[in-house]
């Protein structure tokens, strides 16, 4: 097996057992594993391979994209929410979700498509979703159940 091909096979296998957020976080696991390289090799070794950065428990991480994708609609809600939501807000009986720029619909079509029962429409911008509440669910309800999902506060 070539060179290449052993450490490429190492990084796939360190990106499934560490999180490792930066390509310097890279090069030193790589290192430890005998693999001395660097951060310009590592770039194109996580092209190639297919790593992606995703956002996990608040921070940014290389993920492999055939294992980028959770399993259910809860757990890609989720995920998806944990990556791109950055602050919540309430008012009657909306929400308002704000993400980075063009990170909306992702998020607008992760709420839709896990049937979620205490929402009944979403609205994504390119910033900004709007979650309308189901009728008897008040919208600071609803945005404690994005903030459980995601750690984050929700604004006042």
């Amino acid at each position: 097996m070539s060179d290449k091909r052993r450490r490429q096979q190492a990084l796939r296998q360190l990106i499934a057992e560490r999180a490792l957020g930066s390509q310097s976080d890279v090069v030193k696991a790589l290192a430890d594993a005998g693999f001395a390289v660097h951060e310009a090799t590592v770039s194109r070794d996580l092209a190639d391979v297919g790593a992606i950065k995703v956002r996990s428990a608040g921070h940014a991480v290389y993920r492999l994209a055939n294992d980028a994708m959770p399993s259910t609609p809860t757990d890609r809600l989720d995920e998806t929410l944990q990556q791109f939501v950055t602050r919540i807000a309430a008012s009657g009986n909306l929400v308002v979700l704000r993400t980075p720029p063009a990170c909306a619909h992702p998020v607008a079509s992760a709420i839709d498509g896990s049937n979620l029962a205490e929402a009944i429409a979403t609205v994504a911008g390119d910033d900004t979703v709007l979650v309308v509440a189901r009728d008897g669910v008040d919208g600071a309800d609803l945005a404690r159940h994005f903030a459980e999902r995601t750690g984050l506060a929700i604004e006042r």
